[in-house]
């Protein structure tokens, strides 16, 4: 299952993108906590925030997270069911499907604007 197939990819993708999510966490937090500071010293770390590059993260991350949670479903499902580890390759695909047809309309939207010039403003 984990010999350079679709399972293999399935696991390292599953860490990185929760990776990803945490890395998003922690810099939340931050910014939630930075008002404790005083409002310019919030008022920076959202206009920080809002550079085009943070634009393209805001994409990663919720792929990330659309990865992540349909890949974790089609983990319960192998591990809750009798049938699971058999169609774990064609579970995979499912997960890849429904990330596809979830993040097109994000990929429309904040794509669009990114190549269009609008940064969330």
């Amino acid at each position: 299952m984990y010999r350079g197939s679709e399972g293999q990819w399935a696991f390292y993708l599953h860490r990185i993108s929760g990776i990803g999510i945490l890395v998003f966490l922690v810099l939340h937090v931050l910014n939630i906590a930075s008002a404790m500071w005083g409002p310019e010293v919030s008022n920076a770390f959202m206009k920080f925030y809002h550079q085009p590059v943070f634009q393209l993260g805001l994409l990663i991350l919720i792929a990330g997270v659309l990865y992540h949670g349909f890949n974790g479903l089609r983990i319960i499902l192998m591990d809750f069911t009798s049938w699971g580890v058999r169609y774990q390759k064609q579970l995979w695909y499912a997960a890849w499907v429904l990330f596809v047809v979830f993040y097109l309309p994000f990929l429309v939207k904040i794509g669009g604007g990114i190549l269009g010039g609008s940064h969330g403003d």
